[in-house]
């Protein structure tokens, strides 16, 4: 059988078909990183009315600045704990959509909704949920002895950024499990269970490896998550508080930036941010790429 081949007469035509998105993306992401860069190297007053050339000293100022090194501490602990939370989470949901039958269209259609929910509404959400006062989840805590506080507990607002921006990631990876779960062939799992595997020796030997390269695909999104789209929900939560407890990288650069006027340190610290995501996402596909299976 013959693939038929789409030939061009005109040799502009298939540039200007992805001419649109290369304007998106030169104005709104090349453009804005190559600003970025430059800034990093400049030093402005508060009042924007002189710029100074300062080569490599915002980067060295940054590097030694003990509260920088606490906010990559505070997002290398958030970023694992939402990328697991999301991902245990969603798998847990798409198994059981997978073994209901009658019901999964109506229960995925509830587990989808969520995501249509902006990041600010879910923080403010889950902010009301987790409220000493009037939320629900500490009155239920205090029967334990817990008194939840996250306006004074830094492990008590980082619980509670953790949660809000992993229950808005829940929907979007358990569309891709349930797909995933979907092409697994039914005969390899039911040739196992003829073989007298149990479910968890099915799920650990069959769907899990199978599943390899949606789990990697969703890792590089959840970390690319963590890092950036998390902003809205820490800042209508706890906005970095208290004591710095949740304020990741993303918030430190509003901070400095927009609240405290030091162009040069946030745009040095946007910098920072986008190498670390690039190498993450390198590391990813270079090393933990090795074991997924296609």
């Amino acid at each position: 059988m013959q693939t038929k081949r789409t030939l061009f007469r005109s040799k502009t035509l298939p540039y200007l078909l992805i001419l649109p998105q290369m304007a998106v993306t030169i104005i709104f992401f090349l453009w804005p990183a190559a600003q970025a860069v430059r800034q990093s190297f400049l030093r402005e007053d508060a009042f924007g009315f002189k710029t100074t050339f300062v080569w490599f000293d915002n980067y060295t100022q940054l590097f030694s600045d003990p509260t920088y090194e606490n906010s990559l501490r505070v997002t290398v602990v958030f970023a694992i704990g939402v990328a697991v939370l999301s991902l245990v989470s969603a798998l847990v949901l798409a198994l059981a959509v997978d073994r209901t039958i009658r019901s999964s269209q109506v229960y995925t259609t509830l587990l989808v909704w969520p995501y249509a929910v902006a990041p600010a509404v879910a923080g403010i959400l889950w902010w009301f949920m987790f409220n000493p006062t009037i939320g629900i989840l500490p009155y239920l805590l205090s029967f334990v002895g817990y008194h939840w506080d996250h306006s004074l507990s830094g492990f008590d607002a980082m619980i509670l950024v953790i949660i809000a921006s992993s229950w808005k990631q829940i929907s979007y990876n358990f569309l891709f499990f349930v797909a995933g779960l979907q092409a697994i062939p039914k005969s390899l799992v039911e040739a196992a269970a003829i073989d007298g595997a149990g479910p968890y020796k099915r799920f650990f030997t069959i769907i899990f490896p199978l599943l390899s390269p949606t789990t990697f695909f969703l890792l590089v999104i959840n970390t690319v998550y963590a890092m950036f789209d998390t902003f809205a929900v820490i800042h209508a939560t706890t906005q970095g508080g208290p004591a710095q407890a949740t304020n990741t990288l993303v918030y430190k650069v509003f901070q400095d930036g927009f609240i405290g006027l030091n162009i040069g340190s946030s745009a040095t610290q946007s910098v920072v941010l986008m190498i670390i995501v690039i190498a993450l996402t390198f590391i990813q596909f270079r090393w933990i790429e090795r074991n997924v299976q296609y």
